[in-house]
């Protein structure tokens, strides 16, 4: 086990042991065979993935991410899909019986304390993915959404706009609250009052966007800009606009978040918060396994809060308000 320890990168090894293992290694010119290491990881390790999402282009994203990253760690990925609320506790069991041995959940499952208290009550390692916050009952892969949400109206404010409309997120994710908190607090140290008619629900899907841009748009004064809490209900703002014969960025600017694959396939590209999804799935795996590994070794579990870096992507769906003639 130590020497596996070695071999592998793994910190939780005494420095002294470590160099007398190298030396053994170099000693004896040992190679790790690729196809045992293969057998042994897919032999032990399933790890189930517990999914429910508005947006197909992050669920891609998400599962691409974990299906490559499973590939390379040689483990089995079971996928269950959560309907509804009322079938979580069924998901979960289903999970359990196929004998997983740690749970991936992206959101908005990653929310749900049904799930997490029967994947606690089963003591089957957790990793939440894309949580606004963190959370005790479950390790953590996320990004700052707060701090993502204030660039990008920094962002809009600096281009010249003071009357932004925004699209909430789905109020069932704690990242919906924190990209909200974002953009408020942002308007109020720029001294922008934020006013109830340029705000508006939404709940990720473009369905969602394209009601909310319709209400945005119809209020008097219209706002300049929408920001959008996500890249499909800011793909559904630009459709809105479009319908009423207004240019983009020309005469509204509108922004997402997440840079999924429907930033590129909207016209105007959309300028948005780059959450890198598919890199999150990656890092959530790799942290479930390590926890796998320590709770067969018998060690205590300790919840991980991992901050991933975002990027504010500028394309062409924002720039400066047409000036009042």
């Amino acid at each position: 086990m130590t020497v596996s320890r070695v071999v592998n990168g793994e910190r939780n090894v005494r420095e002294t042991t470590r160099e007398v293992v190298l030396a053994a290694v170099k000693d004896l010119r040992y190679a790790p065979n690729p196809a045992a290491r293969s057998l042994a990881g897919a032999q032990n390790v399933r790890i189930g993935l517990l999914y429910s999402n508005p947006s197909a282009a992050y669920l891609s994203e998400f599962l691409l991410g974990a299906l490559d990253e499973s590939s390379r760690k040689s483990a089995q990925l079971m996928l269950e899909k959560c309907e509804a609320a009322a079938g979580e506790r069924a998901a979960v069991r289903r999970l359990i019986e196929g004998g997983v041995s740690g749970v991936i959940l992206p959101p908005p499952v990653c929310e749900s304390q049904v799930i997490l208290s029967e994947l606690k009550k089963a003591c089957v390692p957790t990793v939440a993915v894309a949580t606004g916050r963190f959370r005790p009952d479950a390790s953590c892969v996320r990004i700052d959404d707060f701090k993502a949400a204030y660039e990008m109206t920094r962002h809009l404010l600096t281009l010249g706009h003071r009357r932004i409309g925004f699209i909430k997120g789905h109020p069932n994710q704690t990242a919906s609250g924190e990209r909200w908190l974002g953009f408020e607090s942002a308007l109020r140290e720029a001294d922008v009052p934020i006013e109830t008619p340029t705000i508006e629900q939404g709940f990720f899907s473009y369905r969602s966007g394209l009601e909310a841009a319709e209400k945005l748009l119809s209020a008097e004064p219209r706002p300049t800009a929408i920001f959008a809490s996500n890249d499909d209900m800011a793909a559904a703002a630009v459709s809105v606009a479009h319908r009423r014969g207004l240019e983009v960025p020309r005469n509204l600017s509108v922004v997402g978040f997440d840079d999924t694959a429907t930033a590129t396939t909207v016209w105007p590209e959309l300028t948005t918060i780059r959450q890198p999804i598919a890199e999150m799935a990656e890092a959530a795996l790799d942290l479930l396994i390590r926890k796998i590994r320590k709770q067969r070794d018998g060690e205590i579990l300790e919840s991980v809060d991992r901050l991933v870096r975002h990027e504010l992507v500028v394309r062409q769906s924002a720039a400066p308000p047409a000036p009042v003639t």
